[in-house]
């Protein structure tokens, strides 16, 4: 289909060429129909003629005889527009009358109870032939006569009559076609009107589109615009709020990584610099801590299509990142366990999101849960994919769980120094591939377990 083909166009040849073809049609009907009614009308005509020389034949004598007066035949031939032609011929004495040029029926089995019609030429010029069988009384012999006459008186009322039937409808045709164009100019203002509102806008104005002039078909269109402009909005307010927080986030470790190498620069006392250098190490790690948060969070948050989700081996991704992070955690004597079933356990994801949402749980596990403590990760197939990461820390109060999840918040009096940016990336994660949590107090001495269900398996995406 052509790309620049327009709506009124468009609209406008499906509704006339119908509109011509059915024109079309009648035209060929009302020939054939015509044609029907003129030659029964001439026809009749034609008969007449025959007879009136039926007439004229007499018997004398046991034969045959044709008495036509001159001004008798004068008569019969006079026509403004044909010519008209006869022939009178006897079994017993063949011609009896007439110009014996004129054609005769063919056929050997030429049923001769009725007139017979049919077409034939005379002189180079076509014509219409009536040929019938007389009987007299008296004689023995079979007269038939056979009367040719010119088409011009049919076609001229053959002419007349399609004209009266097609001109008005050609009329008919043009002037709704020029409704139909006006109609669609009409019809379509609304539209342009729309597209101009629209193309006048400010790059800035998102607001919703008035459909207060807008047709009830086009609304749909409207609504699906501003549901865009509405979900755009969001996205930009969701943007420039993460954009506030991040700067508000970094603004601190930079100011400290200032105030730190002022007073480095003050001393002269390498010993009495270690104190400052160990400020700008800490600020330093808190950058890039929360750096590589926020840029794992904007990773998660894909543009124009997302990611295309794979077959991860989950049971391979989890072990892989808890051997990892062992090092770390006997950094407080911390121990991790690790649970997985012995058969394969997959499912639809990205793999290194995926090791990004369990480090950031292991992470927070290890930050916030007591030392000489315990962490469990564990898989279960039940029946869809679980992920379970468990802890015996002091636990999340039920009126933070709520809150947890959104960006920068931190519960207050935790500890460590911690951007708020862990369970947010993880969230955006597990949103990213169809999965759900699940937040509650784990077995034994308080703590937290985080259970990660993932809603579309692996199996899903084989064809």
């Amino acid at each position: 289909m052509n790309k620049n083909r327009s709506l009124k166009t468009e609209i406008l040849f499906r509704l006339v060429i119908p509109l011509i073809f059915f024109v079309i049609v009648d035209a060929v009907l009302s020939y054939f129909v015509t044609l029907h009614y003129v030659d029964q009308a001439y026809d009749r005509w034609l008969l007449d003629s025959a007879r009136s020389l039926a007439q004229e034949i007499k018997v004398r004598q046991g034969k045959a005889v044709v008495e036509l007066p001159a001004a008798a035949l004068e008569i019969f031939k006079w026509d403004e527009e044909d010519k008209t032609y006869f022939k009178i011929i006897s079994t017993e004495q063949e011609a009896l009358a007439g110009d014996q040029n004129v054609p005769e029926p063919l056929s050997p089995e030429t049923d001769w109870s009725h007139p017979v019609y049919f077409y034939d030429t005379l002189y180079g010029e076509p014509v219409r032939i009536v040929s019938m069988l007389v009987t007299l009384n008296g004689t023995p012999e079979r007269i038939f006569i056979h009367v040719a006459e010119t088409l011009n008186k049919r076609r001229a009322m053959m002419t007349d009559i399609l004209l009266a039937d097609v001109i008005p409808q050609i009329i008919l045709v043009m002037l709704t076609g020029i409704y139909l164009l006006s109609g669609l100019k009409r019809g379509l203002q609304p539209l342009h009107t729309l597209a101009k509102h629209i193309a006048g806008r400010s790059s800035r104005d998102l607001s919703p589109i008035p459909e207060t002039h807008v047709f009830l078909e086009v609304r749909s269109l409207t609504d699906t615009i501003n549901d865009v402009l509405e979900q755009l909005t969001l996205a930009i307010e969701t943007q420039q709020r993460f954009i506030a927080n991040a700067a508000h986030q970094l603004r601190t470790p930079l100011a400290g990584l200032k105030l730190q190498a002022e007073r480095a620069l003050r001393e002269q006392d390498v010993q009495a610099m270690k104190p400052a250098l160990i400020q700008i190490q800490n600020c330093a790690d808190r950058m890039s801590h929360l750096t590589s948060q926020l840029l794992v969070l904007a990773q998660s948050e894909p543009i124009n299509g997302g990611y295309e989700l794979r077959e991860v081996d989950l049971c391979g991704l989890a072990r892989k990142t808890c051997i990892d992070w062992v090092p770390k955690a006997l950094q407080r004597n911390m121990e991790i366990s690790f649970e997985c079933p012995e058969t394969a356990l997959s499912v639809a994801g990205d793999d290194v999101l995926l090791r990004e949402l369990l480090v950031n749980l292991l992470d927070n596990a290890i930050a916030y849960g007591y030392e000489n403590g315990n962490i469990l990760v564990k898989l279960e197939n039940q029946p869809t994919p679980c992920l379970t990461v468990c802890d015996d820390g002091p636990g999340i109060p039920e009126t933070e769980m709520p809150r947890v999840f959104e960006r920068f918040y931190r519960i207050p009096g935790s500890p460590g120094n911690g951007c708020g940016l862990g369970l947010a990336i993880v969230k955006d994660i597990a949103e990213l591939h169809n999965a759900h949590f699940k937040l509650k107090p784990s077995h034994g001495q308080g703590g937290l377990c985080i259970e990660l269900y993932f809603d579309k398996p692996a199996d899903s995406l084989k064809t």
